[in-house]
């Protein structure tokens, strides 16, 4: 039985039709895509079957008491607590008392003694237990926490402190847990880094429900889909299988229509010309023949052409010096908190270069160090000769919200040169799939893929022989994603590019700068596959998403790390390495066997806490909480040491 039934939806915006007459059948295990060019309508869908948006015309029929969770593209500003108690929420009233829980917990291990309602701490917690054991809880506090981490959120941070990004993260985690019939995830992936979108192609992966989802993601799409539904023109059309089968086959339908476009229009001119011929013919014609006539052209004037495709190119400047970059034991901290460390590369003329880890890892930072933006804390950066820079994160900062599209583009101007030639400011805009009335929108009402649209036709305007992109992929749609790469392969310059997008790395980059903890990169060959095909085989490389990162106190809190271990001696040179004493070298090999009998010690009390009959005992129950406080305090002493033993050897 269907879990959701779309029949006849339409909806306009104004003039303009978005959905026609769409029709869509979601079962159980479904695991749908919906794709199409961005203002296609895809979120608009995504809405209706949410229940958040009502078709124009049309009915919606779901199945009684269906559980829908939806991530949607947009990010509410309304959320309040942290990020443990939204994610538990999505547990509905079980979820409720896994977020006190957690909470009281915490306050426990803090010192404190009382709840807020002026029970003992250890009291709430024992009726809390009880609740969550009533609830066959335990199960989901542990789906809860392993969401948490292996998104990267830390669970007690302020959601209504994050950036919009951080939160639609936490929203999304909440989507995640909340047991739902069907989900609905809008472009789940953007701001996600590549370890937290290979992480969410498992966890979907191994889910039981109904999974209908957007994304520009083409290795997510070819991952995740099995079922492509696709908008187009106002009209949805189902592809079954995956997302290579569906490029073939709309290729495929695509020279079909046009065969019988051409043949519709060759018919139509002929029965236009016979009712055009003089009186003598007008007299003799029949009349069901002016009928079809009518009806011919009725189906030309309601027919939509296939929007044409964006055509890129870019403004070449002089060659620069062979040299791009040469960095020389480079590193950077903001306040105490390193970000680069002790970074020795050379970038070439006509490299492809990809900086790849993490979110908030220093990807942005290291290329701001590197353009002059940011001035090293140690080391040196040199540029090279002749250089001209095109910077995509730069423009989004230098877009006057009071200009149109095309003014922002142009300066106001009617022209621009393109390669040395002049033309119409229009003509370049429908280039970038810009019809004249959105080009001269003004910024304000363009849609994020439209900005990023707008941003590119800036950017390419500019004479360089250096293209810096910072995360170019967000709100691009597949298409002009494609001739993006098109256009990066045949550019005759330098290409730096920041990105968690797989394929867009794979297509473009012959080099790249990994993220391996602690604010270390390393220089390797290739994109990301690459990269993962060398880890695998090497027991000293670390997953871009590892998290082990030896500035990481345990719960994702960042510790104070300075810059000590790489900062250059008076001589000019980095010392990378410290001879430790005996006492010191003992202590260090010792601290392994140390942490994990902590751990295990930790673990057991954490087991016997969680026991529905720990509580019986009061007097029991205090001395094991203040042994597992004490033991925890212990571990962290145990970590924090053997990182600065490792830090002073140089590891």
């Amino acid at each position: 039985m269907p879990l959701i039934r779309v029949h006849g939806a339409s909806i306009a915006f104004g003039p303009t039709t978005v959905l026609d007459k769409v029709d869509l059948t979601i079962e159980p295990g479904a695991r749908m895509a919906l794709v199409g060019r961005n203002g296609e309508g895809k979120s608009t869908l995504m809405k209706i079957i949410a229940g958040e948006l009502l078709p124009d015309s049309g009915e919606i029929v779901a199945t009684t008491g269906l559980k829908t969770a939806y991530l949607p593209q947009s990010v509410p500003d309304h959320f309040s607590g942290t990020a443990y108690e939204l994610v538990a929420s999505g547990l509905s009233k079980v979820g409720n008392v896994i977020a006190e829980f957690h909470s009281e917990s915490q306050r426990l291990a803090a010192g404190e003694t009382h709840a807020e309602n002026g029970r003992s701490l250890v009291d709430q917690l024992a009726i809390l237990q009880d609740q969550i054991e009533s609830s066959d809880g335990w199960s989901l506090v542990q789906t809860v926490e392993q969401t948490l981490s292996k998104m990267h959120i830390d669970p007690e941070v302020e959601v209504a402190t994050l950036s919009g990004g951080m939160k639609r993260r936490v929203i999304l985690a909440r989507a995640l847990v909340s047991g739902p019939d069907i989900l609905l995830l809008d472009e789940p992936t953007n701001h996600l880094d590549i370890g937290a979108v290979a992480w969410l192609e498992e966890y979907l992966a191994a889910l039981n429900c109904a999974l209908v989802f957007v994304t520009h993601d083409r290795k997510f799409l070819d991952s995740v889909a099995n079922h492509i539904c696709e908008i187009d023109r106002g009209k949805l059309t189902e592809w079954p299988g995956g997302f290579a089968a569906y490029r073939v086959n709309k290729q495929k339908m695509l020279e079909v229509e046009a065969q019988q476009n051409a043949l519709f229009d060759k018919k139509l001119a002929q029965e236009e010309a016979w009712i055009r011929q003089g009186i003598k013919a007008r007299r003799t014609r029949n009349e069901g023949r002016v009928r079809a006539l009518k009806k011919l052209r009725e189906q030309h004037a309601a027919r939509r052409s296939v929007v044409g495709q964006a055509r890129m190119s870019v403004n070449q400047a002089d060659n620069s010096g062979k040299i791009i970059f040469e960095t020389q034991s480079l590193s950077f901290s903001h306040g105490d908190q390193l970000v680069i460390r002790d970074l020795t590369t050379t970038i070439m003329r006509d490299d492809r270069v990809g900086i790849i880890g993490p979110n908030g890892c220093g990807k942005s930072t290291l290329v701001k160090l590197l353009v002059g933006e940011l001035t090293p804390t140690t080391g040196t950066v040199k540029c090279g000769t002749q250089l001209q820079v095109a910077y995509y994160d730069q423009l989004r900062a230098t877009l006057d919200t009071t200009l149109s599209a095309a003014d922002n583009v142009s300066g106001g101007k009617d022209t621009v040169e393109v390669n040395g030639k002049p033309r119409h400011i229009m003509s370049y805009m429908q280039d970038f799939l810009f019809e004249p009335a959105r080009a001269r929108a003004p910024i304000s009402a363009l849609s994020g893929g439209e900005t990023g649209r707008l941003m590119l036709a800036r950017l390419f305007l500019n004479p360089s022989n250096l293209i810096v992109l910072d995360e170019p992929s967000n709100d691009l749609d597949i298409e002009t994603l494609e001739l993006l790469e098109a256009l990066l392969a045949d550019y005759k310059g330098t290409v730096i590019l920041i990105s968690h997008d797989r394929q867009l790395l794979e297509n473009v980059v012959t080099r790249s700068l990994v993220y391996q903890g602690n604010g270390r990169f390393i220089d390797v060959a290739g994109g990301y596959e690459d990269f993962e095909r060398e880890r695998r085989n090497s027991s000293t490389l670390k997953p871009v998403f590892d998290g082990s990162d030896s500035s990481q106190a345990p719960g994702g809190k960042k510790r104070s790390t300075s810059l000590a271990s790489s900062t250059p001696t008076p001589s000019g040179k980095t010392s990378k390495t410290k001879k430790l004493t005996y006492a010191e070298t003992t202590e260090l090999k010792q601290l392994p066997e140390k942490i994990s009998q902590l751990e295990d010690s930790v673990n057991e009390l954490h087991q016997r806490m969680n026991d529905p009959s720990f509580y019986n005992d009061r007097t029991s129950a205090d001395k094991v909480i203040k042994q597992a406080q004490q033991l925890q305090i212990e571990l962290d002493a145990a970590y924090s040491r053997w990182e600065t033993l490792e830090a002073l050897l140089g590891n």
